[in-house]
This record gives C-alpha cells, structure tokens and sequence, in this order.
C-alpha cells in the first residue's frame, strides 16, 4: 500500500549521509499504463537495478568499500522486491540504502516520479519532494453520535480514532420531564463532542496540520468550542456527507477542500517572497544565494520552480552546498559537483528545519527558478 510523503519524512531522509560516499536512491514507476503485467514491471525492476549497478561502478573511484556497499544493498533490494513489497495500491515506489550506515528504507507512492537511480553520499530526494500532498491531513466526521478521525496517508483516509457515541432515543424518557431530558442530552452530546475534540488535538499538537470536518453547521460552534487553539487553526473547511459515507466517498467530498488549502499556502508563501524581495528584505533568488543562505541554516521556506535545473557543488566532508567550484569555505575540502542543485537545496533547507514549496515555472520572476524566505 501507498505511504505518506511528508515534510518530516523528507526530514527523515536528508539526515542520512553514506560516509563512504556510496547511499543508493532508486525510483520506479509501476503506472499499468506502462507496466500492465507482472513480467513487465519485474524486467523494469531488473533493468534498474542493473543502472544502479553501472551507477556503482561509475563511482569506483571511492575504493573497494563503496562498491561492495553498493553491492550489499543492492542484494537488499532485491531480497525486499521478492519477499516484502506488496506494490498493490502503488504507482511507484522510492527505495533508499546505505548499508554502511545501516539504512533502508522502502517508500511505496501513489503516483509515479518516473525511473532513475543515484548513488552518491546522501539520498536523492527532488523527486520524493514532488511527491509531497494532502497526506497527513486529518478528516474529522461529527455527529451527534458520530465521530471518526481519519488520517489522510497513501491517498487514502485511515481511520485513526474512534468516539462513536450511542445517544438516547424518546423512548428513554421515563419519568423524566421534557425540559431536564432534553437538557439531560445536550450535555451528553457536549461530553461526545469534547470526547472528539481530545482526540484530535492529540493529532494537532505537531502543528502544521489541515483539517476539514464534516458534520452539520449547527454543531459547529459547539464542536470548535472543545478544541484547542492548535486544533481550531488546523481547520480548513467544513463539509457536508451522507451520514453512512465511507472513507472512499468521504475524500471525494474533502479532497477540493485540501487541494484548496495547500494552494493557498503556496500563493501566500509566493506572496510574502515577492514582497520581501521587493523591499530587499529577508529573501534570497538566484542559485548562489539560495544555496549559500540555505548551507547556513537561513531558509525558512524554499520556493522552487517546476522544471528548474541547475549543476552545483558539494563538500565531500560537511555537505555544504555551493553555486561555485573550488574549495569549501568552512574546511578547505575541494568541492564535488553534482548535477542537480535542486536536491542539494533540499536536503540543506529540511536538514535545518525548513519548508518546501513548489511553483509554477516563472512564477519567480528573474529569481532564475529558486527563491528563499529567510529566518534572518
């Protein structure tokens, strides 16, 4: 089954650093449309597991101990292809391995990023980034009885919480007046509702969360009134269902909702960055800039254009990223060059705690494809 991309998984992954310099990345598209049956997508398999071999040989400069590296985790691989990867649900799948760091990591995803291979001393993650969605965002369904906590994960909705809540009928009344039973079962439904909100703000505390809630508008005002702030602020939307609609019909009705959210972040993040970079304030454009801004922990928020491409330099030993060759700054280690500034960019801005956004190509102007919002 698909997996989430997240920000903190990116995170996760631009930690790890091969200090053979020998950590595999391979990515591979299993579209039907392409790879309609299972020999077509086991020669595909086969075929870039054979790059990734050519890739290690291409590296053999770094000794004996990076291609045995390769070779063990290449071996790895194939052993999880055969007896653990269950590619149903899956349109691609990014396979990551550094086996003198002890690493592996299998991320099967819901849509493809294409076919490639790297090896070099961290993974590669720009088409991992591209990969980043609505996942992680919570869907809470509310009711009077109802109360379901989906998690958004795989381009799905996983059921992550419970609080189903059986109210009273009319025929429960018994002696009891009609004014005290009816307020009798608004408090129950006001414990319900708090019952909901405790749940979800265990899922909120993390912060940077969307969530849309789906339930009647009357109960809205109660419902948020039992959230924490953190909680509250991740709403993005309400929205209405039919009142047995399943995980499948419940994304149909949230989906615009996320994809609208995540395009208002973006526009509000393109917005803040043209401005700042209007008064030439907090922001950086250009490859040299950016790359020296992010080596040094500034970025908050790269922006970074669809399509754009450049080469760049790296520091063998600190991971330092730079737009020119030469020597590193910090420790005299000559640099290395590497074809894909984008990736090195990443993995500076998520290893120091930043975010990603991706734009339109243009959309930054003469800023040469990338741009930075700062911290200082």
């Amino acid at each position: 089954m698909a997996t989430a991309v997240t920000t903190d998984t990116l995170r996760g992954l631009a930690g790890v650093r091969a200090a053979n310099g020998c950590a595999i990345s391979i990515y591979l598209d299993l579209d039907p449309s392409a790879t309609p049956t299972i020999p077509d997508v086991q020669t595909k398999f086969n075929a870039v597991l054979s790059e990734a071999e050519k890739a290690a040989e291409a590296h053999s400069g770094r000794g004996r101990e990076c291609r045995l590296a390769v070779r063990d985790d290449i071996a790895r691989i194939r052993d999880w292809w055969s007896d653990e990867f269950d590619h149903h649900g899956s349109r691609g799948v990014a396979v990551f391995a550094a086996s003198a760091e002890g690493f592996f990591h299998a991320v099967p995803l819901p849509d493809g990023t294409g076919d490639s291979v790297h090896v070099g001393p961290s993974l590669h993650l720009a088409p991992l980034a591209g990969a980043l969605d609505r996942d992680g965002s919570l869907v809470a369904v509310v009711g009077r009885e109802r109360g379901t906590i989906y998690r958004l994960e795989g381009g799905r909705l996983q059921e992550v919480a419970d609080e189903y809540e059986e109210q009273p009928g009319q025929h429960d009344q018994g002696g009891w007046s009609q004014g005290r039973y009816q307020r009798h079962i608004e408090n129950l439904v006001q414990q319900h509702l708090k019952s909901i909100g405790g749940a979800l703000d265990e899922h909120a505390r993390a912060g940077g969360l969307r969530m849309v809630v789906v339930g009647p508008l009357e109960l809205r005002g109660e419902f948020e009134s039992e959230l924490s702030n953190e909680a509250r602020a991740a709403i993005v939307g309400w929205a209405s269902a039919e009142a047995h609609a399943g995980p499948s019909e419940l994304l149909d009705v949230v989906r615009p909702l996320l994809d609208e959210a995540r395009a208002r972040a973006d526009r509000h993040a393109l917005v803040r960055f043209e401005e700042l970079h209007g008064r030439g304030e907090r922001s950086a454009t250009g490859w040299k800039q950016v790359l020296d801004a992010a080596s040094d922990a500034r970025v908050d928020v790269l922006l970074v254009e669809e399509g754009a491409q450049a080469r760049a330099w790296e520091c063998p030993q600190c991971g330092r990223a730079s737009a020119d060759g030469g020597d590193c700054p910090l420790d005299g280690t000559k640099l290395e060059e590497r074809d894909d500034a984008v990736d090195l960019a990443l993995h500076q801005v998520l290893a120091n705690g930043g975010s990603i956004v991706r734009v339109g190509a243009g959309a930054l102007g003469d800023a040469k494809g990338i741009g930075a919002l700062l911290r200082y």
